[in-house]
């Protein structure tokens, strides 16, 4: 929502008042990149980024875990090299000011600092507690935990139950 607002604001004021804010576009850069680092924590969260997809579902039930474990294993590290290196280029440029923004130049790096420690977070949760996800390929037969049964279809008028006999007529 704060992006649509940011945009807007900056169309509105570039082509109807004719005096762009300078503001604008590093806010939007840096909302973009806010919600690319939170949406790639919530694919490793729900198991939907890097893996063997086909490889696993064909592989036997120890080689299975191994590869789920493995590929985890890669979600930690870059995850916590995403944070580390966030976090240390956000330190450095908190003295500069963002060119455009009132903000800090270090501002930027808050995203990836931020998202890079929930990649590595859901990772090693996977790893600890290993609740398996369903695979995120097209061909997966599981069901999430705790997710809804199949819907039946919907009885049609003339159809009957086994309690109650076919209708005659």
């Amino acid at each position: 929502v704060g992006l649509a607002v940011v945009q807007a604001w900056q169309v509105f004021a570039r082509y109807l008042l004719n005096a762009s804010p300078s503001w604008t576009e590093p806010v939007a850069l840096l909302l973009m990149s806010t919600i690319m680092m939170f949406g790639a924590a919530v694919g490793v969260h729900r198991e939907a980024h890097f893996g063997f997809f086909l490889l696993i579902e064909t592989a036997s039930p120890r080689v299975r875990r191994a590869l789920r474990v493995y590929t985890r294993l890669v979600a930690v590290g870059i995850g916590l090299l995403l944070a580390i290196r966030g976090g240390q280029m956000f330190m450095d440029g908190w003295d500069v000011r963002l060119p455009g923004a009132p903000l800090p130049q270090g501002m930027v790096f808050l995203p990836l600092c931020l998202g890079g420690a929930l990649i590595a977070l859901f990772a090693a949760d996977r790893i600890l507690v290993e609740r398996d996800l369903p695979l995120a390929g097209p061909a997966t037969s599981q069901s999430a935990p705790g997710a809804p049964a199949p819907r039946e279809s919907a009885r049609t008028p003339t159809s009957h139950t086994p309690e109650s006999p076919p209708a005659r007529g």
